[in-house]
């Protein structure tokens, strides 16, 4: 089969032996590209990359798939949080080869079946959807409250989203690109203005983490979506000023009242506008290293560049 494998400092489309180990087989319709997997390839990764996957099992059922496995037999994993298994998650794409590829096979557990309205070819954007749901969701975004969101890129527009499905008072969200402008205006989120009681960091770099500091109310909640090194300069004293709540957000997982897959799936059939809004071009599998450069140019108006396999 064809899959696209980091080899630094870039992407080549090779050709692979089909999964043949356990689990159920996917065919790949969508497979989304990530800020993250430039990462992966800025650290030297050389797996098959490739961790917001959709496609359509055997039997013909649409479905998305999580991009954390668990052990599923520690503490964690039993309460449904996989992104926490005390061996530590299985990361598609870094721990272990990705779906970016015709087909993939994956635990049972960790396909969702997509709800109806939303097809096999955009679900790709269930995962990164996941990942601002989670935010949200843990820093108590929710009725009555104003929310805002540091950082347009799609996790930060889809925590946007999030934060409007689940009832927000008021959603803000500072961009730096028109194209990203653009969405945020379509969904209905405003500039930033006064302080407010929950802040996402969804951005990634040590400008927006002080960002979010500063706009926070006394007392609110901070999330924190960035993965940041271990030398940066956190705003400790700003938080401390502040007593403000920290909390950060690790992928995502089951939860009390469900599943953030679930949750995010459910969003996004429930918006089509929203989706449209956010794939923003769309490859075969065999012009990958054409879709890796246009998701890596600010100028191309990227927002989510999508293979297709």
């Amino acid at each position: 089969m064809r899959a696209v494998r980091s080899t630094p400092p870039g992407v080549t489309v090779v050709d692979v032996d089909a999964p043949s180990g356990p689990g159920e087989m996917v065919t790949i319709r969508s497979a989304g590209i990530c800020a993250s997997d430039f990462k992966y390839i800025e650290f030297g990764c050389t797996m098959l990359l490739g961790h917001e996957l959709a496609g359509v099992t055997e039997d013909g059922t649409a479905v998305a798939v999580e991009a954390l496995f668990g052990c599923g037999e520690c503490e964690q994993c039993r309460a449904g949080q996989v992104n926490l298994c005390a061996l530590g998650p299985t990361a598609l794409g870094v721990t272990s080869d990705g779906g970016m590829a015709e087909y993939f096979a994956a635990p049972a557990s960790a396909l969702v079946p997509l709800p109806d309205g939303l097809a096999a070819t955009d679900a790709c954007l269930v995962e990164p959807a996941s990942v601002a749901w989670h935010a949200c969701r843990i820093a108590g975004a929710g009725p009555d409250l104003r929310v805002a969101v540091i950082g347009g890129g799609a996790i930060g527009l889809l925590a946007a989203a999030s934060a409007q499905r689940m009832g927000a008072a008021e959603v803000s969200i500072e961009v730096r690109h028109p194209h990203q402008q653009a969405v945020a205006e379509r969904i209905g989120a405003t500039e930033t203005s006064g302080h407010y009681d929950v802040v996402i960091e969804a951005a990634g770099t040590e400008s927006a983490l002080h960002r979010a500091t500063e706009v926070a109310r006394p007392g609110g909640t901070m999330a924190v979506l960035g993965v940041f090194p271990p030398g940066v300069t956190w705003p400790q004293h700003q938080c401390f000023l502040k007593e403000l709540r920290t909390v950060p957000s690790l992928g995502y997982c089951r939860h009390s009242g469900g599943r953030d897959f679930d949750d995010a799936a459910a969003m996004l059939a429930a918006d089509p506008e929203l989706v449209d809004a956010l794939i923003t071009h769309r490859f075969p599998i065999d012009d990958a290293a054409e879709a890796f450069r246009v998701a890596a140019d600010r100028s191309s108006g990227a927002l989510r560049v999508v293979l297709e396999p």
